[in-house]
């Protein structure tokens, strides 16, 4: 395994008394895309926001252990959960884009963060387009609406909005899941030529996605993590039973 660019190390986390995620330790390699799969409120979604801190948002949330990202504990009082966010990038399930020009939805990032000179302004919307492979959809519409394009374009532009703040790592929560079968195709392209430049955790429901773009999988069944390594040997020869049922449907 390459170097591991985020670790947890006997990671829970508590919704007021429920133990969500129990004693979760893994090592997720840079420049890899790892997926996350398992049922339902097994704790996948829970486990990407602790890595970001976007359950920081939630009332009665209690976590122990530790989440390493580059070595430093993102816990740790003296770190900004904002300059965090910055490093480690969300794209959500339902694409997001807002209620503006698609030029100003992929600059709303770099202006927050002190950029508002327009000519730098423009190579980052242009690049980071470019790097969503929507550039050429939208290059002559960058002063429409977001929201007049499509679920797999809008979601598409949302991660080109992720990308303008120049990130290191892409957190994916469920991405394709709302897109149909072409759009779902072109975000899988899109994630596995990202690879090349950013760490990428994914979480899906779909086994055929994750065998398809991921390095390394990661099975999770009520809050724990049950087996994790490379994506091949998870779906060909698993070390634990419970990982090969649910990979073979007998249960989930």
């Amino acid at each position: 395994m390459k170097e591991a660019k985020i670790k947890t190390n006997d990671l829970s986390l508590y919704y007021g008394n429920n133990l969500a995620l129990n004693s979760i330790t893994m090592d997720i390699p840079e420049k890899h895309i790892t997926a996350l799969i398992g049922p339902s409120g097994c704790g996948k979604s829970t486990f990407l926001r602790t890595l970001n801190r976007m359950n920081d948002l939630i009332p009665n949330v209690r976590i122990t252990g530790e989440v390493l990202v580059d070595g430093f504990n993102i816990y740790d009082k003296q770190v900004d959960a904002v300059n965090l966010r910055k490093k480690v990038g969300m794209v959500f399930q339902k694409s997001n884009p807002f209620a503006k020009s698609i030029f100003e939805n992929v600059a709303y990032g770099p202006k927050i963060n002190g950029i508002h000179n327009h000519k730098e302004l423009t190579e980052i919307v242009e690049r980071s387009l470019q790097r969503a492979a929507i550039w050429d959809e939208t290059k002559d519409r960058l002063h429409d609406s977001a929201l007049g394009f499509s679920g797999g374009q809008q979601q598409r532009i949302c991660i080109a909005r992720t990308l303008a703040v120049d990130p290191e790592i892409i957190l994916m929560d469920e991405p394709a899941s709302a897109l149909d079968p072409i759009s779902t195709f072109k975000i899988e392209e899109l994630i596995f030529s990202l690879k090349e430049n950013y760490t990428i955790i994914i979480v899906t429901h779909n086994m055929q996605q994750a065998a398809r773009v991921s390095d390394y999988t990661a099975f999770f069944y009520l809050g724990k993590l049950i087996e994790f390594g490379k994506t091949k040997k998870i779906f060909t020869d698993p070390e634990k039973k419970q990982t090969e049922d649910y990979i073979t449907g007998r249960f989930g």
